[in-house]
């Protein structure tokens, strides 16, 4: 149950290890339209490019990191829970935390993705834009996602 689930700030560079591992755990659970070598290239960045330039939130469970999420300017860059932590909550409690103390409102997602996808979505993310490449120019595309006003969410 993702309510003996603690979310806090990231300790900084040596805390990178575990947030990498955590990635790759989830990536190989849910990003099978990725290439090997694209995964491999983004993996290797991830430590000394992606995770120092976002507001990282880690989620903890009896003293161990189980996922994170990185936040720049009110848009989620990132949430990876490991992968056998998925389906407990622990997303949903990330999300919850950095829509309310990061002021989240905008989110982009692998098209590919579909549980990605559906997760936003039944969060109250909408579809607003598409992009036919990711950040880095590949050929994976991006939805761009808002969060609805409230009144509007079902």
């Amino acid at each position: 149950m993702a309510s003996d689930v603690v979310i806090r700030p990231a300790r900084g560079a040596e805390e990178f290890p575990s947030l990498v591992a955590i990635w790759r755990s989830a990536v190989l659970a849910t990003h099978d339209f990725l290439a090997e070598e694209h995964r491999a290239d983004i993996e290797a960045r991830l430590a000394t490019t992606y995770l120092p330039n976002v507001n990282l939130v880690v989620a903890e469970r009896e003293g161990q990191a189980v996922g994170f999420a990185g936040t720049d300017s009110q848009k989620l860059e990132m949430l990876f829970v490991d992968a056998e932590s998925r389906g407990s909550g622990i997303g949903s409690k990330l999300l919850e935390h950095v829509i309310a103390a990061h002021e989240v409102t905008a989110v982009d997602v692998n098209e590919q993705n579909d549980q990605a996808v559906g997760f936003y979505a039944h969060a109250g993310f909408v579809v607003t834009g598409r992009s036919p490449v990711d950040g880095d120019g590949l050929p994976y595309p991006l939805l761009h996602m808002t969060l609805a006003p409230p009144s509007s969410q079902s």
